[in-house]
């Protein structure tokens, strides 16, 4: 069976890797600021490293800009915490077939940390087609994705100019992959090999992942939902941080009716497994993102003001709206 191939390969490699605490060098200038992403965002990276990777066997690939964490038994999170997003790629095992949702940023080469994990045939998905989860896609030969204009519009590819700002300054900490430039920086057109939708099921040998086509963060967003193993892969619907329904693309009203069907599914999911900063966190936060989403409907939920932007804060993560008060929602 692959899945006892990969962890034998992963006992292996744990043996050779002395754990070591990570410590974030100080680069970057003090006062450098993500913009339009929330509040207390300047140093980020003195967040680094966040204690609940700690729970999680750790292998590092061969760069070192990656970090590889056994999340779940044929569950590898590719980790990105050198780049604000801090942004995370699933790798999923069955027994014939092996699913890559989303491929990250493209700044490291994705394919070379995949490559020694599993030799199953491979298929990628998107969580949603943002820069941060598409740049490896060019690096892969089969690739799902819903039929939908953004998707298309996105895989074409994005020139530097649209992405350059995720490489700026006060967005990198860590040392970058020596063939790098910032300055070339850009996202590689891709083909889509076969349209999924709602309901579709990625059938991997021993594991179903099911569609669910959860709009709001961006027209495309979509989870992954595998009933056997009560988990849901989230993407960007949901992650404990600041969940942006503000930006080019996004939509309030979209994020509400998402948010609400994926609260019923908290009694048949025990994780999720969101697509930045942590790798796993309880389903009961299904219920209460859609909780929070209602509460701003509602006018009842306190906010503050970053950016020009209304940030509602509830436990363990916050919902960006845009404008002010007098502004509509979407």
């Amino acid at each position: 069976m692959k899945i006892l191939r990969v962890t034998g390969y992963l006992i292996v490699l744990l043996a050779l890797i002395a754990c070591q605490e990570e410590t974030v060098p100080q680069g970057l200038a003090v006062d450098a600021q993500v913009r339009n992403r929330g509040a207390d965002k300047a140093q980020w990276w003195d967040a680094l490293p966040r204690p609940e990777w700690s729970a999680f066997a750790r292998l590092d690939d061969a760069a070192g800009w990656f970090e590889v964490y056994l999340v779940q038994p044929g569950v590898f999170a590719i980790y990105e915490p050198g780049q604000f997003e801090e942004v995370i790629s699933y790798l999923i095992l069955g027994e014939t077939r092996a699913l890559l949702f989303d491929t990250g940023l493209g700044i490291g080469a994705i394919d070379a940390v995949v490559a020694p994990l599993t030799d199953l045939p491979l298929v990628v998905l998107n969580s949603h087609s943002h820069y941060d989860h598409i740049g490896g896609n060019h690096l892969f030969d089969v690739i799902y994705g819903p039929d939908n204009a953004y998707t298309a519009t996105r895989a074409r590819g994005l020139d530097h100019a649209a992405v350059a700002g995720g490489v700026a300054e006060g967005w990198i900490w860590k040392d970058t992959p020596v063939d790098f430039d910032a300055t070339t920086f850009r996202s590689r057109g891709y083909a889509i090999s076969e349209f999924v939708g709602e309901a579709s099921v990625i059938d991997l040998g021993g594991r179903r992942l099911e569609v669910l086509l959860t709009p709001g963060h961006a027209p495309d967003s979509l989870c992954l939902l595998d009933r056997e193993n009560r988990l849901l892969f989230v993407g960007d619907t949901f992650y404990p941080a600041p969940l942006y329904t503000h930006i080019a693309g996004s939509s309030f009203t979209d994020y509400v009716v998402s948010a609400n069907r994926l609260a019923t599914l908290a009694p048949i999911v025990d994780f999720l497994l969101p697509g930045h900063n942590v790798g796993l966190v309880g389903a009961e936060y299904l219920s209460k993102m859609a909780q929070a989403f209602a509460q701003i409907g509602d006018g009842v939920a306190d906010y503050i003001v970053t950016d020009g932007n209304r940030q509602y804060q509830f436990d363990g993560f916050s919902i960006i709206v845009a404008g002010t008060p007098a502004d509509a929602v979407d």
